[in-house]
C-alpha cells in the first residue's frame, strides 16, 4: 500500500510493503517486501532497504544507507553521510551507513558516518553511535 498523500519515485518497492503519508522516496531507491514506511520519512536515491524492516516517522536515509533484513528503526532516528559538512562542499565525501540483519535501532537515535550496526545489535535510545557496533551488542549512551 503506497499512502496517496505520499510521494514515492521509485518502482524497486517489494510487495505488501506500507509508505504511509507524507513520506518521498526518489526513484533509485530499493524497498523490500512487508516493510513499514511510517509518515513523514524521506529516501534518497542511493539506499537499499530489505524486507520486512520497520522504519518509525520522522527518519531520512541519505545516500549510501543501507537496511538489512528484519530492522528496526525507531522514531526520528538520523542518520549522517558526510563527517565534515559545509554547504557548497566542492570535496565531499559520502561515506554510508550499514545495519545488519535484525538490529534495533531506538528513538532519537544518532547514527554517524562510516559506522557499521552489527547483525542483531540493539541501539538504546537517545544514543549517538561514532563507532562500529558488533553483532549482538548493547549500545548505550554515556551518561555522565
Amino acid at each position: 500500500m503506497i499512502h496517496s498523500l505520499s510521494d514515492v519515485q521509485s518502482k524497486n518497492i517489494g510487495e505488501h510493503t506500507n509508505i504511509w503519508q507524507f513520506c518521498v522516496v526518489l526513484p533509485g531507491a530499493v524497498i523490500g517486501d512487508y516493510c513499514n514506511i511510517c509518515s513523514h520519512c524521506f529516501i534518497e536515491n542511493k539506499v537499499t532497504v530489505g524486507n520486512h524492516v520497520t522504519v518509525k516517522c520522522g527518519v531520512q536515509l541519505w545516500d549510501g544507507i543501507v537496511i538489512e533484513d528484519d530492522v528496526f528503526i525507531g522514531p526520528n532516528v538520523t542518520f549522517c553521510n558526510d563527517k565534515h559538512p559545509k554547504s557548497g562542499n566542492k570535496d565531499y565525501k559520502m561515506e554510508g551507513v550499514t545495519v545488519k540483519k535484525g538490529a534495533s535501532i531506538g528513538a532519537g537515535s544518532v547514527i554517524l558516518p562510516g559506522v557499521t550496526i552489527g547483525e542483531g545489535a540493539m541501539i538504546a535510545a537517545g544514543s549517538v553511535v561514532v563507532k562500529d557496533v558488533p553483532a549482538g551488542s548493547l549500545y548505550l549512551k554515556k551518561i555522565d
